[in-house]
């Protein structure tokens, strides 16, 4: 199960949105269910040997890799969904920073029912990520939400805030920047204006739905969407 340094690209499937309690192991079982498994390689992080959310598996034919995205794309692994593509699909998604935080929601809310509710606003990038324990897999009641524009988040957060999802009023805003002080927020005009200067630049990360689903249309009303 170790890296193979000359990885078959056009064998090799991408495997996202994994949580933290998986293991090469897991990863290893997973994939084999569909074919014969030649490498897996989940990175870690080279000080807390936590890995990254996220692993690339290598089958031993291109079709095999083929079959394996088909039926394994969109699984629940430890309660949540798998995104699973052809490696050589697979492009770096630049963080442009229209992060959202969500707090304060209902412990019925899962990422699919967040994806949807906020997906009316426009892209998001990859799938939203709920706060859980890692032991009951309990939901901590806040999650975050990534929009491929300041735009969109913007919008999301002028209807959302404060509206009620299943028993909760949400609170919407944008979230902690990981490498600010004092606790900056996104949404900075710096970070604006580089995303600006991206979409002239045609480099914006691309928005796609990990549920492979359309999302939850507007309400009659049409000033916000149906919760």
């Amino acid at each position: 199960m170790s890296r193979n340094l000359e990885r078959n690209q056009e064998a090799t499937c991408y495997v996202g949105n994994l949580d933290e309690r998986v293991t090469d192991e897991i990863i290893w079982e997973l994939m084999l269910q569909v074919g014969p498994v030649a490498h897996i390689y989940l990175p870690k992080d080279r000080i807390s040997q936590m890995h990254q959310g996220y692993a690339f598996a290598e089958y031993c034919t291109e079709s095999d890799a083929e079959y394996a995205c088909r039926i394994m794309n969109g699984i629940k692994l430890y309660g949540k969904p798998i995104r699973v593509n052809m490696s050589s699909n697979e492009k770096q998604v630049v963080d442009i920073g229209a992060n959202l935080f969500v707090g304060n929601l209902d412990s019925g809310v899962d990422e699919r029912l967040l994806y949807d509710t906020f997906a009316t606003f426009g892209g998001i990038l990859g799938a939203p990520r709920i706060a859980r324990d890692p032991t009951t897999n309990e939901s901590k009641n806040y999650g975050f939400v990534s929009f491929d524009s300041f735009e969109s988040a913007d919008g999301a957060i002028e209807s959302l805030n404060n509206q009620f999802l299943l028993n909760r009023p949400m609170t919407v805003m944008y979230a902690l920047r990981k490498d600010a002080k004092n606790g900056e927020r996104h949404g900075t005009q710096a970070e604006r204006l580089v995303a600006a200067q991206a979409r002239k630049n045609h480099v914006l990360p691309t928005a796609q739905d990990p549920y492979g689903m359309p999302a939850m249309s507007w309400s009659s009303a049409g000033s916000k969407p149906s919760l």
